[in-house]
């Protein structure tokens, strides 16, 4: 072996080597950037889809305050039992009212702080009797008319929000009605998203979270004073408020968004997991640079291969060798043009099915045109009808149509889904399909010719068995076995097309019959020849990709007597 030669070997795997560790350093922050990316995509939409129930939750109770207010026996009950038993009363209304609502409980505070009536009077942890005039949310509602104020129960020791609001009398505030909300059941509905929630308040202080353990912790740490003035207004209690455990940018494999709420200085944070997403970028990028130095490897291969191949050349000059090498190559040309000309075959096949497909879509998309129009005038009008009744304030008739409208755009999705289906390239699976399916879309996909052409069409109830074969392709077998039934019965003067579905033990066959003239006895079996039609504008190609199809599924199609008196076809196909 020459010293050039010896060289460019060692060379070429040095530079394969060199190129491909390049490729992975490139591809692979690209991945994990992209993988993050869509992480953070996700984890915010999550996030903002639990502020949203929170804030619906949190503006629910925001009512009951105002509510309560209208109450006669509130008032009498803050007043000091100016109408007897009135806090007896209360506490027997005010029971229930938290129960159905879902508040962990309601309570009034008379102008002295006492609390005169509650839901849990009747509970061993009863709020009646208790002074709370301490509490900040007593102070703030009574000095401001209404607040907001997160921290423990004095009593239950329990975290939560409390709505206050003032209720004034003749003479002057009577005192404050009071709501608490806990966050468990809100909690347990974050719970079903992957990752970590947490409610935090603007210092930072984790008010509700999906992890139990990181309950009254904060994201970054409190200053002196700040814990100072929290031990002073007894917010906390005794609670020491560590830092919590998934403090953002703390763990590289943890991504963490935030989005902000209706309470001023509230946030939602989400915590997820993101290495298995960087596991599988990872596996990503090793594949890629995989793929990259095979595809490098064969060509630099192929290179010195080449340049081996014409140093041998240049080498050998017998005629015997230059014969065999003549032969082999012609060998390999051979099998490739063999391997070639199958491919060929069976892309033309499917190219020739898919032809087929829109073609018969064409002649099908201005009835389709038809079908969507109608609903989309209605919608329009039910639009317009919603907007009078809704200046009327009629909003029952508001709903009534608005319902209307949305079943038509239901059933214009399931005509633009059907189109598209149809049109779709075939992935070429075979599987069981539902035959109900296969013929709902059929006939939405022909029903306007039909309807058109004035054709009575006896078609299939529900209920009928699942086959082997692929929807899409079985569909436009039927398709075409309709659309030549129709051109069939043009012009007469009583047309007809039957389906008919006849079960046996391992099969199920699709009749479609009509009462035109029949099929041309001249022509027989040959009309599944290409080229071989009885129609005088018709291309002879339908039938002969149909049959093809069938056999695909390892069914058949063939001529049958029609029931109606003119031409029948039967496609049986396997039952699943």
């Amino acid at each position: 072996m020459s010293s050039a030669r010896l060289s460019l070997r060692l060379t070429v795997p040095a530079v394969v080597l060199a190129l491909t560790l390049l490729f992975y350093l490139l591809v692979a922050p690209w991945t994990a950037a992209r993988a993050r990316d869509e992480a953070r995509a996700t984890a915010l939409g999550t996030a903002r889809q639990q502020a949203r129930l929170l804030d619906s939750e949190l503006n629910k109770y925001r009512l009951l305050p105002i509510v309560l207010s209208e109450y006669s026996d509130l008032r009498d009950a803050l007043a000091g039992g100016t109408a007897a038993g009135a806090a007896q009363r209360l506490d027997r209304k005010l029971a229930p009212l938290a129960q159905r609502t879902g508040a962990a409980v309601i309570y009034a505070i008379d102008a002295r702080g006492m609390t005169v009536a509650a839901s849990n009077a009747a509970q061993p942890d009863s709020f009646v009797g208790h002074l709370y005039r301490f509490r900040p949310y007593y102070r703030l509602a009574m000095r401001n008319g209404s607040a907001e104020y997160f921290a423990l129960g004095n009593v239950s020791g329990r975290p939560g929000l409390f709505l206050s609001r003032r209720i004034d009398g003749p003479r002057g505030p009577a005192g404050v009605v009071v709501v608490k909300v806990e966050f468990d059941a809100v909690t347990r509905v974050w719970a079903n998203d992957p990752g970590t929630t947490l409610l935090v308040d603007g210092r930072g202080i984790v008010l509700a979270t999906t992890d139990p353990r990181e309950a009254l912790r904060t994201l970054r740490p409190l200053s002196p004073a700040a814990r100072a003035a929290i031990r002073a207004s007894g917010q906390f209690g005794a609670q020491p408020l560590p830092l919590t455990h998934v403090r953002p940018g703390g763990d590289p494999t943890r991504l963490t968004v935030a989005t902000p709420l209706d309470v001023p200085g509230w946030q939602l944070v989400r915590v997820v997991p993101i290495a298995r997403a960087l596991r599988e970028a990872a596996g990503v990028a090793r594949l890629a640079t995989a793929t990259f130095a095979l595809v490098l490897t064969l060509f630099a291969a192929l290179v010195l291969w080449r340049i081996t191949r014409l140093t041998r050349a240049a080498a050998v000059r017998t005629q015997l060798q230059a014969a065999v090498t003549e032969r082999t190559a012609a060998l390999s040309a051979e099998m490739e043009r063999r391997a070639d000309a199958d491919q060929r075959f069976r892309a033309a096949r499917e190219e020739l099915a898919q032809a087929n497909r829109l073609a018969s879509l064409g002649s099908i998309t201005a009835g389709l045109a038809h079908e969507i129009n109608q609903p989309v005038a209605t919608i329009r009008t039910l639009a317009e009808n919603a907007q009078h009744h809704l200046a009327a304030g009629r909003n029952d008739r508001v709903a009534a149509t608005l319902d209307s409208a949305v079943a038509l755009t239901a059933r214009i999705g399931s005509i633009t889904q059907e189109m598209r289906r149809f049109a779709r390239r075939g992935s070429g699976r075979i599987e069981p399909v539902a035959l109900d399916a296969v013929l709902d879309g059929t006939l939405l996909l022909v029903g306007d010719r039909l309807r058109g052409a004035n054709v009575a069409v006896d078609w299939p109830t529900r209920g009928q068995p699942a086959v082997i074969a692929g929807r899409v392709r079985l569909e436009q077998v039927l398709v075409n076995l309709l659309n030549n039934a129709v051109d069939a019965v043009a012009g007469r003067d009583d047309p007809r097309i039957a389906v008919l579905v006849e079960e046996r033990e391992t099969c199920v066959d699709l009749i479609v019959a009509d009462n035109g003239s029949g099929i041309d006895p001249a022509l027989g079996e040959e009309v599944f020849s290409p080229f071989v039609t009885g129609k005088p504008d018709g291309l002879g190609l339908g039938l002969g990709i149909a049959r093809d199809i069938m056999a695909q599924f390892d069914g058949t199609l063939r001529i049958v007597p029609s029931p109606l008196g003119g031409a029948a076809f039967m496609a049986s196909v396997k039952r699943a």
